[in-house]
């Protein structure tokens, strides 16, 4: 089996090396996952002169549950040592910070595909497509090393609709080997679904709706999840392994226990209990 890390150190936040983007550019709304509002451009009150958030061992007891989830695939660091050259959003000019915050979600939606491209890439099902996927790697890449101009009026939704097609393309010959029927529920609202021990094998789960679903001891190996809603979702001793396009995000959003087996390429959240 190839190395599902590989190639992948750089497409995981740093936030020794980051300015702090997610906790000043990105907006959130009071909610049960945020305890109160923040717009867009604004410092987190959380956040301190060091870049380093105040309560982060305490994040979802405070109910900062969100900020828990979230991962910027290492666009926060790109952005703060490599588009910016280091240079602190607190210490430029107005037009230097404005722009700092305008980057930043174009390059976590490039280093998102980066993720999924080479993961990809370590499909051998997926061989027959490996040159296009290789191509569209080097292209998203050279993408994120643009100039902040370039990188501001970036049509990255048409990009991303490109790359779709190769991952759709790639999902297609992966699930193509697993044996039995497959099931498509691309996009199906399974909001508190009860599928407690589903043979999902195979199934494309392309952004489907699965919060708060029961899926407690479903086999989801080979499965494609991308984009998947698995907020609050239950995968006590479900199968993961072979499952693709799964990132840290949508597992951290989930539940789960010591039973539950993931693909290598993601961890085990730390708030993940042995129950059962």
């Amino acid at each position: 089996m190839p190395d599902e890390t590989a190639g992948r150190t750089d497409l995981r936040g740093d936030c020794a090396r980051c300015f702090g983007l997610c906790c000043v550019a990105l907006p959130f709304a009071r909610s049960a996952d945020f305890a109160h509002d923040k717009p867009a451009g604004k410092p987190c009150p959380n956040l301190g002169a060091d870049h380093r958030c105040g309560i982060h061992a305490q994040l979802r007891h405070k109910g900062f549950t969100g900020c828990t989830v979230y991962d910027c695939f290492g666009a926060g660091q790109k952005v703060s040592q490599v588009t910016f050259g280091g240079q602190d959003w607190r210490t430029g000019s107005p037009e230097h910070t404005r722009r700092t915050f305008e980057v930043f979600p174009v390059v976590r939606q490039l280093h998102e595909l980066l993720w999924y491209l080479t993961e990809a890439l370590t499909l051998p099902a997926a061989r027959p497509v490996h040159a296009d996927l290789r191509r569209a790697l080097e292209e998203t890449e050279r993408l994120t090393l643009g100039s902040p101009g370039e990188l501001a009026v970036l049509d990255v939704g048409a990009h991303r609709q490109r790359v779709n097609t190769l991952l759709l393309r790639t999902s297609e010959l992966a699930r193509a080997g697993v044996r039995g029927r497959k099931k498509d529920r691309r996009g199906a609202d399974l909001i508190g679904a009860r599928l407690r021990g589903a043979d999902l094998r195979g199934a494309s789960l392309r952004g489907a709706y699965l919060i708060a679903a029961d899926l407690t001891g479903a086999d989801l190996r080979g499965a494609d999840l991308i984009g998947a809603d698995l907020r609050d979702a239950d995968l006590a001793d479900a199968d993961l392994t072979g499952a693709f396009f799964l990132t840290q995000p949508q597992l951290n959003a989930a539940r789960g226990t010591a039973g539950t087996r993931l693909p290598g390429s993601v961890a085990r959240p730390v708030h993940w209990t042995a129950r059962g």
